[in-house]
């Protein structure tokens, strides 16, 4: 028996393809969450199941007590796409922002600070591991205590991180989302990611930037930090990165980097062949398709038709960059997802108010259009039922 540890639908999925997912019973729906910002590729790519299958053949895994060449091929793509310098591979998000806590720490306790504070944003996510936790809600009290040094400040609030720095003289770095996923899509305007990197420079801080779930094209750049112009000291990827086999990176600067000597930090699986293999398939397909224009390109479709057709006064706000959109509901619908879900969409409630749609990068005009139809019938019928 399973944990009841998530409120699952009750569907199973037993095949997919492309945009596409079809269940047990034969029935096919049009998938618009992609296993939450993961397969964007959509399902069954070509190239990465030929990757995972090649690779199945010959070596699963050695661990990183030896090189692994794969893991040196995609850490190589990684530093040139990204700008950073050089990678740590692990198995999550979670894990990757892990690693960049621990990056802060060292860093921090080489320049005498001993008890060094991280700001993180309110409405943010990070992982569920004791670490990323605490930086994602350092108030709860289900899994009191958490890990201390960490303060949080409202998003995308450039007054409230002056406010801190002034305050709190052990501070050491600030972790954000470019977009926050969790949070219900909420967008960091690009002149605020910059002031943070300036106030960052300015005071010798650390600028984590999470793109586990805004990163590998979503936005419609690699990363979405790159619309800003700016580049951080350490950066967090996974989720897409492998299309469903489990991989993350937590990629830094040079200087911060060579902070992980042998022995501090490590991982029995990151990086092992099986996964390299899939992601590298994975980036030299957004490259070789062109993916991150078409995220942008189709993005910005769906987004103006949603607004044009999702015109409603039960819809407070519809904003997306790229893939990567959310419809901030005006009042709650808790059947939304379910009821989508008759009409053979998938889609995903966040933020109790937010509909975030987070489809494959492949995704054409006509399934866009298909969605936006399936959409717009699912919330007649849930109104019509409500005036009924």
């Amino acid at each position: 028996m399973l944990m009841p540890n998530y409120n699952r639908l009750e569907i199973v999925f037993s095949e997919g393809n492309g945009c596409r997912l079809s269940d047990q019973h034969g029935r096919h729906y049009l998938d618009m969450i992609s296993g939450i910002a993961v397969c964007g590729l959509g399902h069954a790519h070509p190239a990465v199941a030929a990757a995972i299958h090649y690779q199945a053949d010959r070596l699963l895994h050695t661990s990183n007590l030896y090189r692994i060449e794969l893991q040196e091929k995609l850490a190589a793509k990684l530093v040139s796409i990204s700008g950073m310098d050089a990678v740590f591979f692990c198995n999550s998000g979670s894990e990757a922002n892990e690693a960049a806590i621990k990056l802060v720490r060292l860093h921090a306790h080489e320049q005498g600070n001993e008890k060094p504070l991280i700001a993180s944003m309110q409405q943010g996510f990070h992982g569920r591991t004791m670490a990323t936790w605490s930086a994602t809600k350092p108030d709860d009290k289900h899994y009191a205590p958490l890990l201390a040094g960490f303060r949080q400040i409202p998003y995308a609030d450039i007054d409230s991180l002056k406010a801190l720095i002034k305050s709190e003289d052990n501070l050491a770095a600030v972790i954000l989302e470019p977009v926050q996923g969790e949070g219900g899509i909420r967008i960091a305007p690009d002149d605020y990611l910059s002031a943070v990197r300036e106030l960052c420079d300015q005071y010798n801080l650390l600028l984590i930037l999470d793109e586990v779930q805004s990163g590998v094209g979503r936005t419609g750049r690699w990363y979405c930090y790159q619309h800003s112009g700016i580049e951080p000291d350490i950066m967090t990827t996974a989720k897409a990165l492998g299309n469903g086999v489990p991989i993350g990176a937590c990629l830094a600067k040079k200087e911060i980097a060579q902070l992980f000597q042998p022995g501090l930090h490590g991982s029995t699986f990151g990086g092992n062949p099986l996964a390299c293999r899939a992601a590298i398939a994975v980036l030299e397909t957004i490259e070789k398709d062109k993916l991150c224009q078409q995220a942008a390109k189709i993005g910005d479709y769906l987004l103006t038709n949603l607004k044009k057709k999702l015109s409603s006064e039960n819809i407070r706000e519809i904003r997306g960059r790229g893939l990567m959109v959310g419809i901030e509901l005006a009042k709650l619908y808790p059947n939304i997802v379910s009821t989508a879900l008759k009409y053979g969409l998938l889609i995903n409630l966040t933020a109790q108010s937010v509909v975030r749609l987070l489809p494959p990068l492949i995704l054409t005009e006509n399934e866009a259009d298909e969605a936006i139809e399936k959409l717009s019938a699912a919330f007649a019928d849930i109104e019509k039922n409500e005036q009924a």
